[in-house]
């Protein structure tokens, strides 16, 4: 995050911070402040210095104001070595790094937001756990394989815990009942957390299996060919030609390919000759094809 433009402004144009402009008016509520050098020179303790000095200066400033933005972009410039420090313990993970700098740099923010000098607590102590912690929210809301709710995402975590602290005691795996217990939650909430779980990795229809894994990839053993689907289109186009019949036909075509009745039952049922039933199948299925070739 860099200072706004107005920020910047401030910066070429105020006595104050360097400025070599010095008939130009400081801006009111920046007067005093200390000249603050190109933030890749400041180092730590001169950083917490100024930053000290910035926060008694931010306390006295009405927030949303011209003043108040300087100072306070000031700060984000001038801690964000500890949003570099804070990233570079997850620097592992496969999200990029601008990514987590982005997110902690958020965290930084809301650590100035929060910052009161009256607690007696430096502002690198006070701001870390901040920063770090919004880096670890950002990995548990992105990591997961199928996004599910924050409450099963803290209660998987909650799961992890509680079993693996049940697990020396018991010196056995915990059963259901048990984590329930430990946790002051019911059964049903622990086995929805545990089917949450599943979510969190999924393995690759193409991932390759292990070398004494006889079976192909995961997509060669899952699903299988079924053949009825070819039929569908035709069975989807034959439903209007079927309901344009006369109601013998239909009858007829009813009995034979749902009832499987053979055309000598059919006749038996209908009154008719077999020779009639087979003219008459013959017939209808000749004019079911041509409206089936038409439609093509």
């Amino acid at each position: 995050m860099t200072p706004r433009p107005d920020a910047i402004t401030a910066t070429t144009t105020s006595p104050s911070v360097g400025s070599e402009q010095e008939d130009l008016e400081e801006p009111e509520g920046l007067e005093g402040l200390p000249e603050i050098p190109p933030f890749e020179t400041v180092g730590p303790v001169d950083a917490r210095a100024l930053s000290k000095t910035l926060f008694l200066r931010l306390e006295t400033l009405d927030e949303g104001t011209y003043e108040y933005s300087y100072v306070r972009n000031t700060l984000v410039e001038l801690n964000l070595a500890l949003v570099k420090f804070a990233a570079s313990r997850f620097r592992t993970r496969s999200e990029p790094m601008e990514d987590i700098i982005q997110v902690g740099t958020i965290g930084l923010i809301k650590a100035i937001d929060r910052f009161e000098l009256s607690r007696g607590v430096e502002f690198p102590t006070f701001a870390m756990p901040t920063i770090i912690g919004e880096i670890k929210r950002f990995f548990r809301d992105t990591s997961w394989s199928v996004r599910v709710p924050r409450r099963l995402q803290e209660l998987r975590l909650d799961l992890a815990k509680a079993g693996d602290e049940l697990a020396q005691q018991l010196d056995r795996s915990p059963n259901v009942a048990e984590l329930a217990a430990r946790l002051r939650i019911t059964a049903e909430e622990v086995v929805e957390g545990m089917a949450a779980s599943n979510a969190y990795t999924a393995s690759s229809l193409d991932a390759q299996p292990d070398e004494d894994d006889s079976e192909g990839a995961l997509t060669d053993r899952i699903g299988y060919e079924d053949h009825d689907l070819e039929g569908i289109e035709y069975i989807e186009s034959l439903k209007p030609l079927i309901a344009e019949l006369p109601a013998r036909d239909r009858k007829i075509l009813s009995l034979r390919f749902t009832g499987n009745l053979t055309q000598s039952e059919i006749g038996e049922e209908l009154g008719i000759s077999q020779m009639h039933v087979s003219r008459l199948l013959s017939r209808t299925l000749a004019r079911l094809r041509r409206g089936l070739l038409v439609e093509e």
